[in-house]
């Protein structure tokens, strides 16, 4: 540990302001010294596991390290900032997802090779390939990933199940935009400006049957699990069987039939704002829930939040649990899609709100999921 190192770690504890040290890593940094920053942070990491939590200065610092190596292009920057999570963070479980949405926003592909041959977490590569995935990365054609992915062992993790291509209805993901000072996220959902009136006299001729089981409720609810774990959220996930087939102009009518708890009281309000929606259109906004959350938390970044996208997708098109992402593809580019929100008591009409509706290809079967949270 150096002088230099050894003077801010002592200092640290005593600052009520701590935004004095960046400017002093950023210029070492600048100047190619990435392995002060790195020996910085792991020296944090240690002096802030025996100091304990009430320290809160170490651990700021520490994550403005990691941003900074994460975010700042450059191989030694990438392999300085690999070198930080392997020793200053916990990234065998949960703690792995920031890390690698980090380090695939901030680096190339072959400066991250590191990340798959050296000193790194399995659950740290898992989500790194994913995120990389997402970007449009061929990580089939760089000869380090592709063999570790191949690796016999990775068939048992949960991400080993996604392909390693995006496929056409996931090409226009949201991705987050992570710099040095801030991450900012795409929220295509919300309460709508204008409303269009689609009220229950619009009956239809058809009856439906409530069919939901507790397992499709979930699996269906899979892309906001953490609007409701970490946050206020609410979610209302229906399955529902028609006795006649049901024309997709017919939808918003239906919706308002089915005594859908997200819908009670709509008569009395301004009525129901839907428009159809592409089966990319409805995978954008279940990825922009997943991969980053509701009000408070973080969401489940980039690689889960992909997973979980796939799960609501193919619990909303009626997939059996073995079909693969190309086949619960298929079927929902043969479902009708349709999203609403609407003013009721039960959204919370701040940010984090939609709908979104079903309609498989026979007809035969609408499936609805609504989410909504508030901080």
């Amino acid at each position: 540990m150096t002088e230099d190192i050894q003077k801010i770690v002592a200092e640290l504890p005593g600052l009520t302001d701590v935004s004095g040290v960046k400017p002093i890593v950023d210029e070492r940094v600048a100047r190619g010294e990435a392995a002060f920053a790195a020996d910085l942070g792991i020296a944090l990491s240690a002096a802030g596991k025996a100091a304990g939590p009430s320290v809160w200065q170490y651990e700021a610092v520490l994550g403005y390290l990691l941003r900074l190596l994460a975010t700042t292009p450059g191989p030694g920057n990438a392999a300085q900032a690999l070198r930080l999570v392997a020793s200053a963070f916990d990234s065998s479980g949960k703690g792995a997802r920031y890390p690698a949405s980090l380090l695939a926003t901030g680096h190339a592909a072959e400066d991250l090779v590191p990340a798959f041959t050296g000193a790194a977490s399995d659950e740290l590569r898992s989500c790194l390939l994913q995120e990389l995935v997402l970007r449009g990365v061929p990580v089939a054609q760089n000869p380090a990933i592709a063999t570790w992915a191949a690796a016999p062992e990775r068939l048992g993790h949960p991400l080993s199940w996604l392909p390693l291509t995006l496929s056409g209805i996931e090409s226009e993901a949201a991705l987050p935009s992570h710099g040095v000072g801030s991450s900012g996220w795409a929220m295509p959902y919300g309460p709508s400006s204008h409303r269009s009136v689609a009220m229950a006299r619009d009956t239809i001729a058809t009856g439906a049957v409530d069919t939901t089981s507790p397992a499709q409720a979930a699996a269906m609810a899979a892309a906001v699990e953490t609007w409701t774990d970490e946050s206020n959220g609410r979610v209302e996930a229906r399955v529902f069987d028609l006795t006649e087939p049901l024309d997709a102009g017919s939808i918003p009518g239906a919706l308002l039939t089915l005594g859908l708890e997200c819908l009670a009281g709509v008569e009395e309000s301004s009525g129901l704002s839907g428009a159809m929606r592409t089966p990319a259109e409805a995978w954008w906004v279940l990825f922009a829930a997943a991969s980053t959350g509701g009000a408070y938390g973080y969401g489940a970044f980039g690689a889960y939040g992909r997973l979980a996208t796939w799960r609501s997708m193919a619990a909303l098109v009626g997939s059996p649990e073995d079909a693969t992402p190309a086949e619960i593809e298929a079927r929902a580019l043969d479902c009708v899609w349709y999203g609403f929100d609407v003013d009721t008591e039960w959204f919370e009409q701040v940010a984090w709100d939609f709908g979104l509706a079903a309609l498989s290809p026979n007809r035969r079967r609408l499936t609805v999921l609504a989410a909504t949270d508030t901080d």
